[in-house]
């Protein structure tokens, strides 16, 4: 909701990323007053200079140096974690100590973002999401990432991915034009032109796997552990649309190589450094260097706790049913459930003159039927529900007041589930409600936190010490690449998430 409610901005300077975007698509959180700090990584045997004076010669530099303010304030600013910035920096050391292109530094950042994603920009400009981190198990995995990331720079991908967008894009105004009168022609020409980028995508993407697992493996970590992490990610993809709409065909990595094909892609690579278990892991410095580090949202944007949403600055909460998924985004609250159920809170400012019932048929809900308006009571809060149809869908629409602000949730259902929405739409609604201050003060942030095995213990007993997730055994799981059943053994480390 604190995402929801900050101003949105067009990002142009996206086209400068190198289209490394795993599991999230966009730029997300724009925050306000967020650090701006950064893990400066000079090559080795060189004496340590500033970042900037090392890219001086860098032509890319400036590209890179004028978007890093943006980025920061797209991804919630720099998250500051001294213990962790020096793991960080030590990876990139090991992996610049091994490069094609020594003359280059790299400037790492830890973006505040829960969101699962890597990506550059010319100039040597790393980022990581703790996002990211939190679901990596050891050094080699990371090293993979960012030696990807640093492929993608060194082969100019970000550039020549703007430069073949803008053509394309010329190219599509220029279709449009001229085979106005044709419009079978010019989908068609659209449509080519279309797949020739994703597959100028998926090129970058596999040139950066090999020129990163290369460079992996040189530097002396495990080269297999591209191949883990892809999994990873692939598997919490899954995991975090488990309860969404099952088309593969409206998922956004269909516009990259599937995921066993980069998996099995990276094995052939690695498998050019030995067999498996070759090189090494470092996974306790990386478990060390995580621990404590936060985990999914901030205070300033709300906490998931399982089925319930939590804010603490706004002081409100509402839970949804049971079989329902939240997800904080950028742009609001959404929350997916059953039978291609769909739920969005957001909220408005709306001044004290303006009725709910004017402002509810004010012009922002569209296919509105004015007949179903009604006031209600939430609680003891003001408010009011409607219902509005759009294509093969119909919705409920109800608003509710408190003070100046206005809070908005939308449920939809397909047509032919219609006699569900009162139910859901009030459930979810009349779960709306203002915390009391010990509540708000109650509430802290998660944290990824490092545990030991003792002897008894099993992935449920340890998982059962998760805070804040639903289908806390799989997460486990996940967070520990646990998914072969192999189980935990006595005096390893683990992840957790909890307060």
């Amino acid at each position: 909701m604190g995402r929801a409610l900050r101003t949105g901005f067009a990002l142009p300077f996206a086209l400068w990323l190198a289209g490394c975007t795993t599991l999230t698509g966009g730029l997300e959180d724009v925050a306000s007053g967020a650090g701006t700090e950064s893990s400066l990584v000079a090559p080795v045997n060189r004496a340590p200079v500033s970042f900037e004076a090392v890219q001086s010669n860098d032509p890319q530099s400036p590209i890179g140096k004028s978007q890093h303010p943006r980025i920061l304030a797209a991804y919630g600013g720099a998250y500051s974690d001294p213990k962790l910035e020096r793991m960080l920096a030590g990876i990139v050391g090991k992996l610049n100590a091994v490069s094609s292109d020594p003359g280059r530094a790299y400037s790492i950042t830890v973006l505040n973002s829960p969101n699962i994603n890597a990506f550059a920009l010319p100039g040597g400009y790393l980022y990581v999401t703790r996002g990211l981190l939190a679901l990596a198990n050891d050094s080699a995995e990371v090293a993979a990432v960012l030696a990807h990331e640093m492929g993608h720079v060194k082969a100019n991908h970000g550039i020549e991915r703007q430069q073949r967008e803008e053509a394309a894009e010329l190219a599509g105004r220029v279709v449009t034009e001229v085979l106005a009168t044709d419009t079978t022609a010019a989908r068609a020409a659209l449509a080519r032109g279309r797949l020739n980028l994703a597959s100028f995508s998926r090129n970058q993407e596999l040139q950066a796997d090999a020129m990163g697992i290369k460079q992996t493996g040189d530097a002396g970590y495990d080269p297999y552990a591209a191949a883990r992490f892809l999994k990873a990610m692939d598997s919490f993809s899954s995991f975090r649309n488990a309860f969404q709409a099952s088309n593969p065909n409206l998922d956004f990595l269909a516009s990259h190589p599937a995921a066993p094909q980069r998996v099995e892609l990276a094995r052939r690579h690695a498998s050019a450094f030995g067999p498996p278990g070759t090189g090494v892991t470092d996974r306790d410095r990386y478990l060390a260097g995580i621990d404590g580090m936060l985990f999914g949202d901030t205070a300033s944007e709300g906490y998931v706790r399982g089925r319930t949403f939590y804010h603490p600055g706004l002081g409100i909460t509402f839970g949804v049913p049971d079989g329902f998924v939240i997800d904080n985004t950028a742009e609001a609250v959404l929350a997916t459930g059953p039978g291609d159920t769909a739920i969005r809170f957001d909220g408005v400012a709306l001044p004290p003159s303006t009725t709910l019932a004017d402002y509810i048929q004010s012009g922002w809900v569209g296919g509105l039927d004015a007949s179903t308006i009604r006031p209600i009571r939430i609680g003891d809060l003001e408010a009011v529900s409607a219902q509005a149809v759009g294509g093969s869908y119909v919705f409920n629409v109800t608003v509710i007041r408190v003070g100046s602000q206005v809070y908005r949730f939308l449920t939809a259902l397909p047509a032919d589930a219609a006699a569900r929405l009162p139910q859901i739409a009030d459930s979810v609604a009349g779960s709306f409600r203002v915390l009391r201050p010990e509540e708000r003060e109650q509430l802290k942030p998660l944290r990824v936190r490092i545990v030991t095995a003792r002897a008894g213990d099993t992935e449920r007993s340890i998982a059962d010490r998760i805070q804040g997730v639903d289908r806390k055994v799989e997460m486990f799981r996940l967070l520990n690449d646990l998914e072969d059943g192999s189980g935990v053994r006595t005096g390893e480390r683990y992840k957790i998430i909890a307060e």
